[in-house]
């Protein structure tokens, strides 16, 4: 049993819960001030500055994009995080794209899992090949010229 203070507004220093309870289904697209837990259905697309959570019983179908999500129930579609932790029992069947992944054993992950800043690679080739213009002819002997290695880096690096 919970106990519910009148006196607290929506706006103070703490932040607010969104609750979808076992049984609920909800359809649409939201936008989500504070954390999200889901027991019921979601089906649509949800954006949070915050954390979701998904209950054991809870299913999100669609585009989720929060802070930190942890799945215990079931997660299919698209996710955007900066970390996703599946628990014992949660299934997450999504393209996602995530700085940190974490999965329990008994956990489950059937996607893609995308870096959220890939590193930008550069081409550094070791030996240059000589211009070519429109009247030479090609001379085959240049496959000897060409580099035996060329190097991949992080642009920065």
């Amino acid at each position: 049993m919970g106990i519910i203070k009148r006196d607290v507004s929506a706006k103070s220093g703490r932040s607010a819960v969104t609750i979808i309870a076992q049984g609920n289904h909800f359809k649409g697209d939201t936008q989500v001030s504070g954390k999200m837990h889901v027991d019921g259905l979601f089906e649509g697309s949800i954006d949070s500055s915050d954390d979701i959570s998904i209950g054991r019983h809870g299913c999100i179908r669609g585009r989720v994009r929060a802070r930190n999500v942890t799945v215990s129930g079931t997660l299919e579609g698209d996710l955007i995080c900066d970390q996703l932790h599946i628990e014992r029992g949660g299934q997450v069947r999504a393209t996602v794209c995530s700085d940190n992944l974490s999965i329990d054993p008994q956990g489950c992950f059937v996607g893609e899992r995308r870096l959220q800043a890939p590193p930008q690679l550069e081409y550094r080739p070791e030996h240059t090949a000589p211009e070519r213009t429109d009247t030479d002819t090609i001379d085959y002997s240049l496959i000897d010229s060409l580099p035996d290695r060329i190097t991949l880096s992080a642009k920065g690096s």
